[in-house]
């Protein structure tokens, strides 16, 4: 299903800015408003929070989803600490 889209002005941009967009949009056959909507993008996943790395194994992760379902014993408990201990 495709997104509705909607018609936004920025206003002021920089002549300079509005020169180099431009430019990279005939660098690679887009539009303006493609390259434009490609940078803003970029942008805002650039300005996102980057995800704290976890101090867990992959194993505690998925394990400790599971014990938030109730749904581990401790018998596979048992079976992961000794392969992790035969490592």
């Amino acid at each position: 299903m495709e997104m509705p889209t909607i018609d936004m002005l920025i206003r002021d941009i920089p002549e300079p800015l509005k020169r180099e967009i431009e430019l990279a949009a005939r660098e690679v056959g887009q539009s303006v408003s493609d390259k434009a909507i490609g940078l803003l993008r970029k942008g805002i996943v650039a300005e996102r929070p980057a995800r704290e790395e976890s101090s867990l194994s992959a194993w505690a992760a998925i394990r400790s989803a599971f014990v938030s379902e109730s749904a581990i014993g401790d018998q596979s408990a048992e079976i992961m600490e000794k392969i992790e201990a035969e490592r």
